[in-house]
């Protein structure tokens, strides 16, 4: 398989000096940066919007990685396109399925990548028909919308259907990832990791970025 993605989520970063780390996880080999958008109704909690993304953006010299965990994810698709998107991830619980495919196809139309999470008590084979015209599927392992919660091993069971359907897509991980649980992950065939509080708590963050390709 191709190089895992290593995807930190900024989420755990320090916001009065988000620049210094966003640049700390490029300077450590990052690939993307996940940006975790909270809208207070899909989930709990309430986090980034446009604004910070397009801020985020003038800094970032690597691609962002920006998953929609909101209500109505279509009408934010241009929005957050605008402001530098890269990936758009939007949660398959949020559209009523006969309109995905026509929320994939828009997302691309703005010439970036289109990616699609189920939560951890979403079933795997919701996402079969979709598979050929995703880029990338978000397995989240913790329950969306809050930051450091326990892994479910469980639920990255849910990998390996994927991997057999469809080698070329990128399955992406999401919750309570470290160089343990990372492992797990790829072992089922995931392809990119999210990583929040592991990355950014740790004392030495080109080795944990480097853990989760190991």
């Amino acid at each position: 398989m191709s190089k895992i993605i290593v995807s930190p989520s900024i989420l755990s970063a320090d916001f009065a000096n988000l620049e210094r780390d966003i640049k700390l996880v490029e300077d450590a080999g990052a690939d993307w940066l996940h940006v975790d958008v909270m809208d207070g109704h899909f989930v709990p909690n309430i986090t980034i919007g446009v604004p910070v993304v397009k801020s985020v953006k003038k800094i970032a010299q690597i691609p962002l990685d920006v998953h929609l965990m909101i209500e109505n994810p279509k009408k934010y698709v241009e929005p957050f396109a605008a402001a530098g998107a890269d990936i758009l991830t939007f949660h398959y619980e949020a559209v009523e399925p006969e309109n995905i495919v026509e929320l994939i196809k828009y997302i691309k139309s703005f010439d970036i990548m289109a990616g699609m999470s189920i939560k951890p008590k979403t079933t795997v084979d919701v996402t079969f028909p979709f598979l050929s015209y995703l880029d990338m599927i978000l397995i989240m392992t913790v329950e969306p919308g809050f930051g450091g919660q326990k892994f479910m091993p469980d639920c990255a069971e849910k990998i390996k259907p994927i991997r057999e359907l469809n080698r070329d897509i990128i399955v992406q991980v999401d919750g309570g990832i470290n160089a343990e649980t990372g492992k797990i992950c790829r072992d089922y065939g995931a392809n990119s990791l999210v990583a929040g509080s592991y990355i950014y708590s740790s004392d030495n963050i080109p080795d944990a970025i480097a853990s989760l390709r190991i």
